[in-house]
């Protein structure tokens, strides 16, 4: 079995577009989790919690996150998700049992190498 690198996003999210080209252009391959198509289960986003933290899979800066005024809120940032997966910060790249959200390329380079510093 061969690990395959995930990449989880939409097609209009400028950050997933970037990883996405990243890494073509490296020649790196990787399965896209199109979020339009299909949402993300419940454990899925523990997974991804487990590896990143369950704030950091609030896009803070996102419309809908102001548009639902959760800024001013105490919330369940896995039981929003659940409900409405555009809260998502994109892209969340996924490898085994490691996520990095966001395009960090630094990051992403260490999560395939695996170096554990990341």
């Amino acid at each position: 079995y061969i690990m395959m690198l995930q990449v989880i996003g939409t097609k209009k999210c400028k950050e997933t577009s970037k990883a996405l080209r990243f890494l073509k252009e490296r020649g790196i391959q990787f399965q896209f989790v199109d979020l339009n198509q299909r949402a993300l289960s419940a454990g899925e986003l523990a997974n991804i919690a487990a590896s990143v933290g369950r704030d950091g899979l609030i896009d803070r800066d996102s419309k809908r996150y102001r548009d639902r005024g959760l800024s001013y809120m105490d919330y369940d940032p896995l039981e929003e998700l659940e409900t409405d997966v555009e809260l998502l910060k994109t892209p969340v790249i996924r490898y085994g049992k490691k996520a990095v959200v966001g395009f960090d390329s630094a990051a992403l380079l260490s999560l395939i190498s695996g170096d554990s510093h990341a």
